[in-house]
């Protein structure tokens, strides 16, 4: 169904297409062990019958409608305290490939959750193989709604929704492996500023008071940073916290 896309170096030169599987995470996890998959071998499904969020969330995809699908990347020395720019490059490849069309309020929801006003439009799960201090492979997981018009979750939504528009997935396909080896290849020249920079610029409430939950209590505070553990820097009340993911929840 997919074809390889001739304007990438690596990334969906090896291209796996199943029909249906539970995960292409746990697929590209199963096959790194079971064959030989190169640095940015990409496994695309049209029906993902389990696709895996953050903290243990499913993804919702109608079959045939969405892009549903995993890369393995294999970093050359990634530091495990440096993993948090596999998200970053991540996440600006989908707002890049978003922001090609005329659509109003694409932000990074902290830290991967793309939205589209209120809504989600993508989500990212990121899942690394580590040996001592360094990261051995990555396996980069991406769920975005490309076409599907009714969901049962009431604040997701698509691309074609927020456009009215119907789209061909090869070819979005395509354009998006290109925005994510053109932010990859930055990570890997070592523009970790720039890709740091542009992250902030596209999150999602950045020095506004927002609501958030941690130990379920809410509280008010404004996102002041995101550090380089990937941990969102939040002030209340002039005093500076940093939290992981799974001690905060981002309330929109």
């Amino acid at each position: 169904m997919y074809k390889i896309p001739a304007n990438t170096l690596f990334i969906g030169q090896q291209l796996i297409f199943v029909p249906e599987c539970h995960s292409t995470n746990s697929l590209v996890s199963e096959l790194s062990v079971k064959s030989t998959l190169t640095d940015g071998a990409v496994v695309i499904t049209s029906n993902q019958t389990a696709g895996r969020g953050q903290r243990g969330n499913t993804w919702e995809s109608a079959s045939g409608y969405n892009l549903t699908f995993s890369i393995l990347l294999k970093p050359v020395s990634l530091l495990v305290k440096n993993q948090f720019y596999l998200t970053i490059v991540a996440s600006l490849a989908v707002v890049d490939f978003l922001k090609a069309y005329p659509i109003e309020g694409i932000k990074i929801k902290w830290p991967n959750d793309i939205y589209v006003g209120k809504k989600k439009i993508c989500g990212i799960l990121i899942e690394n193989s580590i040996h001592s201090e360094y990261i051995q492979q990555s396996v980069l997981g991406i769920g975005l709604n490309i076409n599907q018009r009714t969901f049962v979750y009431p604040y997701a939504t698509s691309l074609s929704l927020v456009s009215n528009e119907k789209f061909d997935l090869n070819n979005s396909f395509n354009i998006l492996l290109e925005k994510i080896e053109q932010r990859y290849l930055q990570f890997r020249t070592g523009k970790l500023a720039v890709l740091k920079k542009a992250y902030l610029e596209n999150l999602l409430g950045l020095g506004e008071l927002r609501t958030f939950i941690s130990n379920k209590q809410k509280f008010e505070g404004t996102i002041e940073d995101v550090n380089d553990k990937g941990e969102i820097v939040v002030d209340e009340n002039s005093i500076k916290t940093a939290f992981s993911t799974k001690e905060i929840q981002f309330v929109i």
